[in-house]
This record gives C-alpha cells, sequence and structure tokens, in this order.
C-alpha cells in the first residue's frame, strides 16, 4: 500500500484493514504450529458461517481425518473455508462399527477432529462413548469450544441463567413425553429442549398442562436470516404454534418453578407453634428456611406478636 492510498483511507476502513490482518496473523501462527496426535472436538456454526472459530479451522485444516454425522452437510462448511481433510462419516448407525477403527488411528498418531451437523459436539449428537474409550486408552482429547444453540438460546431467552437443565430432544410419543416432563418438574432451574419442528405445537401443549402457565421462549434458527425468538408464556406459546406450522431449528427454553407468594399469615402459622419449643431467634431461622423468606421478615413478625 502507497504513502498515498494510506492517508486516503477513512479511520473505519484503516481500522478493519488492521483487524483483518490481525486475525489472518493469528491463523496463520496456529496453522504453523503442528498439531499433536489426539482427538478434537471441534465446534461449528449453528447457521452463520462467520461463527467459526480461528482454533476450528486451523484444527480441521491440520487433522487427517474429519469425522462427521453428514459428510454432505459437513463438506459445505469445509469447502467454504477452502478446507480439504477427508471427511468421513460417524454417527449413531455406524459408531459400534467405526470407533474401533478411530481408536487404532489415535494408537498410530493420528490427528482427528469430530463434529457434529452443528454447534457442540455431544450435545445430543453421538461420539460420548468415543470419548470415554479414547479417555480410557490414554489418547489426548481436546475440546474447541464455540456455539452452541442450547446456550444461545438461553443467553437471549430472558430467562434464570444462574442454574439450567438441558433436557434435550423429549421423546416423541405424548405418553412417554408427558411422563419426562412430569419427571422434570421441580428442577429448580430453566429448562432448556431441543424440538424437531413437526412436534413443537404438540411439546408445547404438553409443557404448559405438565408444568402450568410459566414464562418461556421459543427460539427458531438462531444465528440464521430468519432467526425469531418468542417470548411469552406457556400458555401463549403453545396456542401460537397450534395455529400453524414451525420451521426450521428449533430451542424450547421454561423458566424455573416460581416460588408461591409468602403471606404474613403463613410466616405466623408456622412461627407459632415453633416459638413454643424454642427462641425466637432460633425459630426465626427456622421458618424463613422452610418458606424461603428473609430471616429479618420472620423475626420482626416475631416481635409484633409479642408486643
Amino acid at each position: 500500500m502507497s504513502r498515498h492510498e494510506d492517508q486516503s483511507m477513512s479511520a473505519p476502513e484503516a481500522a478493519t484493514r488492521a483487524v483483518a490482518a490481525r486475525v489472518d496473523g493469528e491463523l496463520q501462527r496456529h496453522l504453523a504450529d503442528p498439531l499433536a496426535p489426539g482427538l478434537y472436538l471441534v465446534s461449528t456454526p449453528i447457521g452463520n458461517l462467520g461463527d467459526i472459530t480461528i482454533r476450528a479451522l486451523s484444527v480441521l485444516a491440520r487433522a487427517d481425518v474429519v469425522l462427521c454425522e453428514d459428510t454432505r452437510h459437513s463438506r459445505t462448511l469445509l469447502a467454504h473455508f477452502a478446507i480439504s481433510t477427508p471427511a468421513r462419516p460417524y454417527h449413531e448407525h455406524n459408531a459400534a462399527r467405526e470407533r474401533p477403527r478411530v481408536l487404532r488411528e489415535l494408537e498410530g498418531g493420528a490427528r482427528i477432529a469430530l463434529i457434529s451437523d452443528a454447534g457442540t459436539p455431544l450435545v445430543s449428537d453421538p461420539g460420548w462413548k468415543l470419548v470415554r474409550a479414547a479417555l480410557d486408552a490414554g489418547h489426548r482429547v481436546e475440546a474447541l469450544p464455540g456455539a452452541s444453540a442450547a446456550l444461545a438460546g438461553l443467553s437471549v431467552a430472558g430467562l434464570p441463567t444462574d442454574t439450567f437443565l438441558f433436557a434435550g430432544f423429549l421423546p416423541p410419543k405424548s405418553a412417554a413425553r408427558r411422563a419426562r416432563i412430569a419427571e422434570l418438574k421441580d428442577a429448580p432451574a430453566t429448562l432448556v429442549f431441543f424440538e424437531a419442528p413437526s412436534r413443537v405445537a404438540e411439546t408445547l401443549a404438553d409443557l404448559a398442562e405438565g408444568l402450568g402457565d410459566r414464562p418461556a421462549a421459543l427460539a427458531r434458527e438462531l444465528t440464521k436470516l430468519h432467526e425469531e425468538v418468542r417470548r411469552a408464556s406457556l400458555d401463549e406459546l403453545a396456542a401460537a404454534t397450534a395455529k400453524g406450522a414451525i420451521k426450521g431449528e428449533v430451542v424450547i427454553l421454561v423458566g424455573p418453578p416460581q416460588k408461591a407468594h409468602v403471606t404474613d399469615a403463613d410466616i405466623a402459622a408456622r412461627l407459632a407453634p415453633a416459638l413454643k419449643e424454642m427462641s425466637l431467634r432460633d425459630a426465626s431461622r427456622l421458618v424463613a428456611e422452610a418458606l424461603g423468606v428473609p430471616k429479618s421478615r420472620v423475626y420482626e413478625l416475631g416481635l409484633r406478636r409479642e408486643t
């Protein structure tokens, strides 16, 4: 670049070129390093190809083979980034047959990348038995974090994120699905589900019936052109999806059980018998823990009772 071109370039253009140069330099640094033998669990984009990481590209380019659920699907990703590493299928239908072959290759010093059709490997995808076997055999197993539909949905749902439970796909048949929902009913966490578009309406109806009218979110086509996140109660989402077909990949998120409102009368009813056996201080602590309310509130009500 000439000095004249450099002087005529706007600040945003200069900044963009600087970022591109830094990214290219970082990628070249990774590509220049030898890749150690082992099994690499590589996260791939869930829609937007720009979400691939520099480390993911460098490992996919240097690996001896890429194991993938659907080679036709994964070759689109590899070709987009000019990666010529051979791709081989590894999925639930051939895993038992392919696993010994992969372990033999690892024993011979191979560098093997495992990817799913989209997102983070092993999250509702085959692979954990291969990881367990590779670890048991003493092979290197390394995770390359990246895109995850479950976490992407959780981050935009507007529901509590301090504790969550990823429950994967619910059973396709209604009776089994309702039984599983009943098992999850009291889990003190935001629930995260994957669901096939064709079953979204019936699943939401069963969730609303089994969990009550909790706040929820329906995240569809995350990171893609037609991304949509609907935030409403389970009843409202069930009613809305019953009217028409849902298209695209779906994540359903449901808020944790909501604590019932505790009245002063509720506290007094628990406090009275407790005070017959212990001090106000100890009784306040006991009742506060039982009802999930501040100890100071119970203590204050106890003081009023004594006056």
